[in-house]
C-alpha cells in the first residue's frame, strides 16, 4: 500500500472514528445549551387550528400513577404483548405496558411502559374526536358508556356517548396480537338538521424522549406521508417555532419515536389529511391530524377509521403491518440509514440465529464467523498481495533511503518496482473499503435493534444493549462509584483494544514514522471510544478481531514471503 493510498485509508479510519465519537462527546462534555421559550400554554377549547385539534397538554403530575388510573372508569386492555387500560374520560389510551418488554434487566422487573395518564408522571396518551359547528362534540371530560369490561384480541369494545341534540357518537376499538388497535369513528346524525363535523386524532406526551436523537438514529416526531418518511424534525425544532410544523399529504401516519418504542396514528385509506407537530405548555409535544370537515344531514352515517400503533420496534410486526397494507412504511420507524438494503437481510439473518440458537450473543458470535466466511476469498487476495508487498520490502526501503531527499523520484521508483515485482499496492485495501458498509450496518443493527435489548449473553453481560458493566477502574465493582463516560472501560472494549493492536502488529509497519505513531495507538483510541457502545457491538468487534488474527497467521503461513520471493526472483532480508 502506497503512502497516497495508506493516507487515504488512515483517513477514513479517522472520519469513522470521529463519526463514532463526537456524537458522544458532545452530548457529555459540551451539551447544547437550552433556549428559554415563551410558556404560553395551549387552553382546552381553544379556537381549532387547521389541524382542527386543539393541543390537550398532559398536565404537570399531581398524582401518582395508581392514583391516577384508578381515579376513573376504565377498560381493561389485555394482549399477548400489551396491558393496560382504555381512559373512558375523554376515551383516551393512556394506560399501556409492554408483556414482552421489561423496565430493566432485573427478574422482578415491571413490564416497560409506553402510555401514562395525564396528571401522572410520565404523561403519555392518544385521543380520537372530532370538531364541529353547531353541533356538540364529546371532549376531554366526556364519560363513555363501553359495550364491554375488557378489550381483547377478536372482542373489540364499543364506546357511546350521545349529545342532547341527537347526534350519538361512537368509537369501536379493536386490538390485535401485537402492537395495532383499529379505532372506528362513527356519527349518527339522529337530529333534526346536518351538522359539519371533522375527526380527528392526536397524541401528547408530556416531555421528550429519554433517549438521545443522534445520526446514526432519529428519536422524536416522524411522519410518512405520500410515501415518504420525514425524519427531518426534532423537538429542538418544535421549541424555536411555537407555531409548529404543519403539513398535509395522503396515505401515511404521524407519530413520536423513540430509539425502541413508536406510537403512530395511520388514518385508513389514501385521503388528505392535515397534520402537524406542535410543542404545547411546559414541555408537552402533540402530534395530530385531521380529516376533510363533512356535512351530515338528519338520518346519516359518518365512518373514519385509524389505526394507532402503540409498541416495541419488533421488526416482525412492522413488517407484517406494512405487507398487509395496514400502515404504510411503518418500518421506516426503524432509522436504517444508508445501507437499508443490506442492513435489513443482516437483521433477518441476525434474528433468524438468536432464534435458532437461543442466545443472542452466541447469535451475534455466528454471524461475525458467517461474514468473516463470506469475505474470505477477499481477505485471500488482500494478503497474497500483502505478502508480496512483505518480500519486496528491503528495495522499498533501500529505494527510500537512496531518494529521500528526491519524493517524486522515489515514487517513480517505487511504481516502477511494483510495475516489475506485479505487485498492485492498493489490492490490500479493497477489504477495508468493504467492511466499511458492513461494520455500518451491523452497528447500526445492533444499535437499533429493541430484539437485543436486555438480552443476556454470558456470566456478567446481562444487557448486550447497554455497555460492559464489569471494569478494572472501579476494581471491577469493589470501589463503590461508576466510572463516568470514556473512562467506563469494561472487559470487552480492553479486549477490542488489545486484539485490535495485536492484528496491527501482524501487518507490514508503515514505512513513514508519522503513520506508524498513528496506527500504534489507534487500537487505544479506538478502546476509549467504544467503552460506552453496546456490549453487543463490543462483542461482534472483538471476535471479528480474534478471527481477524487467525485468519492472518494462516494466510501468512499459506503465502510465505520467502517462496513468493523465491518464485520472483526476489532476494529477501530477514529482520
Amino acid at each position: 500500500m502506497n503512502n497516497d493510498t495508506r493516507n487515504m485509508v488512515l483517513a477514513i479510519a479517522l472520519s469513522a472514528l470521529v463519526l463514532l465519537g463526537w456524537g458522544l462527546l458532545s452530548e457529555r462534555f459540551f451539551p447544547t445549551p437550552k433556549k428559554p421559550v415563551a410558556t404560553a400554554p395551549a387552553q382546552p377549547g381553544a379556537p381549532a387550528s387547521t389541524t382542527a385539534a386543539a393541543p390537550q397538554a398532559p398536565a404537570a403530575p399531581t398524582m401518582s400513577r395508581a392514583q391516577a388510573i384508578g381515579s376513573v372508569p376504565r377498560v381493561r386492555i389485555q394482549t399477548p404483548s400489551l396491558i393496560g387500560s382504555l381512559n373512558l374520560k375523554g376515551a383516551r389510551f393512556d394506560d399501556l405496558a409492554m408483556v414482552r418488554q421489561t423496565e430493566t434487566v432485573k427478574k422482578d422487573s415491571p413490564a416497560a411502559r409506553l402510555l401514562s395518564p395525564a396528571g401522572a408522571p410520565g404523561a403519555y396518551f392518544a385521543s380520537f374526536g372530532w370538531t364541529g359547528q353547531g353541533v356538540a362534540v364529546p371532549d376531554a371530560n366526556t364519560v363513555w358508556t363501553a359495550s364491554a369490561p375488557t378489550l381483547t384480541p377478536g372482542k373489540p369494545v364499543v364506546l357511546s356517548w350521545t349529545n342532547p341534540t341527537g347526534q350519538r357518537f361512537e368509537l369501536t376499538v379493536a386490538v390485535d396480537d401485537g402492537y395495532l388497535f383499529t379505532v372506528t369513528q362513527k356519527v349518527a346524525n339522529g337530529g333534526t338538521g346536518p351538522v359539519a363535523v371533522r375527526p380527528f386524532a392526536l397524541l401528547s406526551r408530556a416531555d421528550k424522549s429519554a433517549d438521545p436523537d443522534g445520526w446514526t438514529h432519529h428519536v422524536g416526531p416522524m411522519a410518512v406521508l405520500d410515501s415518504k418518511a420525514n425524519y427531518g424534525i426534532n423537538y429542538k425544532d418544535l421549541d424555536e417555532d411555537r407555531a409548529g410544523q404543519r403539513f398535509s399529504g395522503n396515505n401515511g401516519w404521524i407519530g413520536f419515536t423513540d430509539k425502541y418504542w413508536l406510537t403512530a396514528l395511520a388514518p385508513a385509506g389514501d385521503g388528505a389529511i392535515a397534520a402537524s407537530f406542535r410543542r404545547g405548555a411546559g414541555t408537552s409535544y402533540q402530534a395530530d391530524y385531521a380529516l376533510e370537515n363533512k356535512i351530515l344531514p338528519p338520518g346519516q352515517v359518518l365512518t373514519d377509521t385509524t389505526r394507532l400503533f402503540a409498541g416495541a420496534k419488533e421488526k416482525k410486526w412492522l413488517d407484517s403491518y406494512e405487507a398487509a397494507g395496514t400502515v404504510p412504511l411503518i418500518s421506516k420507524s426503524i432509522d436504517w440509514g444508508w445501507f437499508e438494503w443490506f442492513m435489513r437481510p443482516i437483521f433477518a439473518l441476525l434474528v433468524w440465529l438468536f432464534h435458532t440458537i437461543g442466545n443472542f450473543g452466541f447469535a451475534i458470535i455466528a454471524l461475525t464467523f458467517i461474514v468473516r466466511g463470506l469475505m474470505y476469498p477477499i481477505f485471500d487476495r488482500q494478503f497474497r498481495g500483502m505478502a508480496a508487498m512483505r518480500a519486496v520490502q528491503p528495495k522499498m526501503k533501500e529505494i527510500q533511503e537512496r531518494h529521500k531527499d528526491d519524493r517524486t523520484r522515489m515514487q517513480q521508483e517505487l511504481m516502477e518496482l511494483y510495475k516489475r515485482e506485479k505487485i498492485n499496492p492498493a489490492a490490500g485495501c479493497l477489504p477495508i473499503f468493504l467492511q466499511i458498509p458492513v461494520f455500518y450496518a451491523l452497528y447500526k443493527v445492533l444499535t437499533v435493534s429493541v430484539e437485543m435489548r436486555h438480552q443476556p449473553f454470558i456470566l456478567w453481560i446481562k444487557d448486550l444493549s447497554a455497555p460492559d458493566p464489569l471494569t478494572p477502574i472501579n476494581l471491577f465493582g469493589l470501589l463503590p462509584f461508576d466510572p463516568p463516560g470514556l473512562l467506563h472501560l469494561g472487559v470487552l472494549p480492553i479486549l477490542l483494544g488489545i486484539t485490535m493492536w495485536a492484528q496491527f502488529k501482524l501487518n507490514p509497519a508503515p514505512m513513514d514514522d508519522v503513520q506508524k505513531q498513528i496506527f500504534s495507538i489507534m487500537p487505544w483510541v479506538l478502546m476509549f471510544t467504544m467503552a460506552s457502545f453496546a456490549a453487543g457491538l463490543q462483542l461482534y468487534w472483538v471476535v471479528s478481531n480474534i478471527l481477524g488474527i487467525l485468519q492472518q497467521k494462516y494466510l501468512y503461513s499459506k503465502y510465505d514471503a520467502d517462496r513468493i520471493a523465491a518464485k520472483a526472483g526476489v532476494t529477501t532480508v530477514k529482520t
